[in-house]
C-alpha cells in the first residue's frame, strides 16, 4: 500500500527499531563503585592495588579512599598534587643508567610486590622495563620527590629532552593517559609528528599545574658557601695583582 505519506517521506523503519537506525550516543561514565553518571574529564580515579588497575569514581566514593588510614586497603584514591625540585637535576649520565629506550618514562612503587616499576609508553601500550633497586637509588633515590612519592598512586614522570632530564612527582592516571594517547597516535619508528606535538602539549601541562619544591636550609648553605669561594679566590688574584703592581712601583 502506497500513500501521499508514505512518497513524501520515505520508508519509515518499525517503530521498535527506530532505535538503532541512527548513531548511538556516548555511554555516559559511572562511578564503578556506586554507580552513579561522573564527567566524562574530570572526575577521580581509585587504583585496585592487586590488579594495578585503574577504576572511576565519583568524588563521593573517592573521598572515602582519601581518609587517614584508608589508603593501606585494595583500594586507593589517587591524589591531586604535581611536584617539581628544581635542585634536583639529571644529566645524561643518569638516563643511561636507566636504560630507558626512549625519551619518556615513569616510575612508581608497588607496594603488593614491594618493588619498584618502570614503564615507558610505546606502540604496544605501556612496556616494563627492569630497574634494580641499586640503580634507582644512584638516579633517583637521593632526590626529595622519591621520599615524597605514594607507592600505587604517584609516579615520577621523567622526559629527556634536548640535554636536559625533567622530573615530576604526578598522579598515576595520567601517567596512563599519556600512554594511551602514544599509542593511539603513534606512527612509524618515532611515533610522529602528531603524536609528538601531543607529548609536548601533555608535559606543558604538566609543566604548568607542577608545584616547585621550597628550597632547603642546606642547599642555601651550599649554594651560599660556593659564592664565597667564588668571591674569595676573586678577591685573592686582585689582592695578588696589586701586591705585584706595589712591589713594581717600589723597584
Amino acid at each position: 500500500m502506497s500513500g501521499p505519506g508514505l512518497l513524501r517521506d520515505g520508508p519509515r523503519a518499525p517503530r521498535g527499531l527506530r532505535r538503532f537506525a541512527g548513531p548511538r550516543p556516548p555511554r555516559p561514565e559511572t562511578c564503578e563503585l556506586c554507580g552513579v553518571a561522573v564527567p566524562q574529564d574530570g572526575h577521580r580515579h581509585l587504583v585496585q592495588t592487586e590488579q594495578r588497575a585503574l577504576i572511576c569514581a565519583c568524588t563521593a566514593c573517592a573521598l572515602l579512599f582519601d581518609r587517614p588510614g584508608a589508603g593501606t586497603g585494595r583500594l586507593r584514591a589517587v591524589p591531586d598534587r604535581y611536584l617539581t625540585d628544581p635542585a634536583h637535576r639529571l644529566d645524561d649520565g643518569a638516563w643511561e643508567l636507566l636504560q630507558i629506550p626512549v625519551g619518556v618514562a615513569f616510575f612508581f612503587r608497588n607496594a603488593a610486590l614491594d618493588r619498584l616499576v618502570a614503564l615507558y609508553p610505546s606502540p604496544a601500550g605501556a612496556t616494563e622495563s627492569e630497574l634494580d633497586p641499586e640503580t634507582w637509588q644512584t638516579v633517583l633515590g637521593s632526590g626529595r620527590l622519591s621520599t615524597l612519592l605514594e607507592p600505587d598512586v604517584e609516579a615520577l614522570l621523567l622526559r629527556r629532552s634536548e640535554g636536559r632530564t625533567d622530573c615530576y612527582l604526578v598522579p598515576i592516571d595520567i601517567c596512563y593517559e599519556l600512554v594511551g594517547r602514544m599509542r593511539l597516535l603513534w606512527q612509524g619508528f618515532d611515533g610522529g609528528a602528531e603524536a609528538r606535538a601531543a607529548l609536548k602539549t601533555f608535559f606543558e601541562q604538566v609543566e604548568r599545574r607542577a608545584r616547585a619544591l621550597p628550597r632547603t636550609a642546606d642547599q642555601d648553605h651550599d649554594e651560599g658557601q660556593d659564592e664565597g669561594q667564588g668571591q674569595g679566590q676573586g678577591e685573592g688574584q686582585g689582592q695578588g695583582q696589586d701586591e705585584g703592581r706595589d712591589q713594581g712601583g717600589i723597584r
